[in-house]
């Protein structure tokens, strides 16, 4: 079996020059690549203790319900504004161009749950800094936060300084 940094397809200058863009759907497209993504992530929380899996829209859901199916645990959608049926917390967050908001059901982190965040890639770490903030707002605690890339020229990890934060894959550009 390939290692996984060698299913990670590397797209030179995209979305501009000298940026290298790391695709996570050809993990995704290979049977193989697909099962040690989720593996791999899922191992770094052999000796972590949590009540839910959460992950924001899409990729977040893509590696964060099967990992919450397989150590049969709930999962918890954040969402785009607008996105979920009943009542809402929401949280503003910073983009390269701009701002976003994103959305969690209020009742869906009980005061004192134990939390595991799930996603594809931490970039600036805005998106993660966000879910935290709903997080806690609702009284859960944040136990781990797990990504299978990530981008340490953009210094997202300093925005979640104090959370254990870890990533399979690390990449030392942007």
């Amino acid at each position: 079996m390939k290692k996984i940094e060698e299913y990670v397809r590397s797209i030179p200058d995209f979305p501009e020059e000298g940026i290298v863009f790391r695709d996570v759907t050809s993990v995704l497209e290979d049977a193989e690549g697909l099962q040690l993504a989720i593996d791999s992530m899922q191992a770094m929380l052999s000796d972590v203790e949590c009540d839910v899996i959460v992950g924001p829209e899409s990729r977040g859901f893509i590696f964060g319900v099967p990992i919450a199916y397989n150590l049969r645990k709930a999962f918890i959608p954040v969402r785009k504004k607008g996105k979920l049926p009943c009542e809402t917390i929401e949280k503003e967050y910073s983009l390269e161009y701009g701002t976003a908001v994103i959305e969690m059901h209020r009742d869906s982190i009980k005061p004192g749950q134990k939390v595991v965040i799930i996603d594809d890639l931490m970039a600036t770490g805005g998106t993660i800094e966000a879910i935290v903030s709903l997080i806690e707002e609702l009284g859960g605690e944040v136990v781990k936060v797990v990504f299978l890339m990530e981008l340490d020229g953009l210094k997202g990890r300093d925005k979640l300084k104090g959370y254990n934060v870890e990533s399979v894959i690390h990449y030392p550009g942007k």
